[in-house]
């Protein structure tokens, strides 16, 4: 299956302590008006592993109602155990995404031998596709490009891998590796560019969030040749992403939707809200990107206004 381009990670919305449904609806609408290409639930920045059960699943079943087949769905599904990250990924399946984004499981720190079997077994106990999802910083183990190569002989469903590492390097050994066996997709919104330059097919992006016209624009003007004009794009885009990595992922970017008036509420424990420095960098920074922020309460809404930042003639 074709997972490439633009997929953003949905943040999880909150109305106090209760998951906002409505509000995430509203958050996909937006995202399939803005030529993403795909849409991740319940990851990282969806604040997975602070949902319940029941969170969790109805989250996922309203992307998959939303989307309607229009674009790519894949659910998170990986833990720290294999035998829940088994279960997980049945009870995913069994609501419909396109397929699944498995992180390598973190604090228990297998070995690489150890990691091959880890996404073995969940290749072998679902039909869906999977994306290995390797982001060290969250996990603690580095998943090797010359593991990731023997996963993807040994398992047909294997097929992409988010690519978290920090490491052009990495992502430029996994390609050497693989070939189109597997997909790279960047999984850090600043190395996105550097990554479609080796060989990357695409990002699972924060940023999008707020910008998701402008990272599909920037994919689609590399693919096209463009590349000067996907250098202007990165380079635009690049002090809105940095800001957006300010405090920890999703903090920042649910900030940024709150000044924005899209849902995205308070992050849950032991996640917090951004310091008040963070929040004014952050607001300052929706401003410089021409994005309405202009003030606490705005009654603007990008969901309804707009599809991106202000229309530029290099563009």
């Amino acid at each position: 299956m074709s997972l490439s381009g633009c997929i953003t990670a949905l943040v999880t919305p909150f109305k106090g302590a209760r998951l906002d449904i409505a509000g995430l609806r509203k958050n996909v609408r937006f995202q399939l008006k803005n030529r993403v290409n795909g849409l991740l639930v319940n990851g990282s920045t969806g604040e997975a592993p602070n949902l319940s059960s029941g969170e969790w699943e109805r989250a996922l079943a309203a992307v998959v109602a939303e989307v309607h087949g229009r674009v790519k769905v894949i659910a998170g599904a990986g833990t720290n155990s294999t035998a829940r990250s088994i279960r997980q990924a049945k009870r995913a399946a069994a609501l419909g995404p396109d397929a699944l984004l498995v992180v390598a499981p973190y604090y228990n720190k297998p070995t690489q031998e150890g990691l091959y079997r880890h996404f073995r077994a969940i290749a072998e106990a679902v039909e869906l596709p999977i994306i290995v999802y390797n982001i060290p910083p969250r996990s603690v183990v580095n998943i090797l490009p010359a593991t990731i190569e023997r996963m993807a002989k040994d398992c047909d469903n294997i097929v992409a891998v988010k690519e978290a590492s920090g490491s052009l390097d990495q992502s430029s050994d996994i390609i050497q590796r693989c070939g189109n066996r597997v997909t790279v997709l960047s999984g850090d919104d600043s190395l996105t560019l550097p990554i479609l330059s080796v060989g990357g097919k695409g990002v699972i992006s924060v940023v999008s969030n707020i910008a998701p016209l402008d990272v599909a624009k920037m994919i689609e003007h590399h693919r096209a040749g463009k590349v000067e004009l996907a250098a202007g794009m990165h380079r635009r885009l690049f002090p809105l992403i940095k800001t957006m990595f300010i405090e920890t992922n999703p903090t920042p970017v649910k900030a940024a939707m709150n000044m924005l008036n899209m849902a995205a509420g308070e992050p849950r424990l032991p996640l917090v809200p951004p310091s008040e420095n963070s929040l004014k960098a952050i607001r300052q920074a929706l401003i410089d990107y021409g994005l309405p922020a202009g003030s606490a309460g705005h009654d603007r809404n990008p969901s309804e206004n707009f599809g991106s930042c202000p229309k530029r003639s290099s563009e």
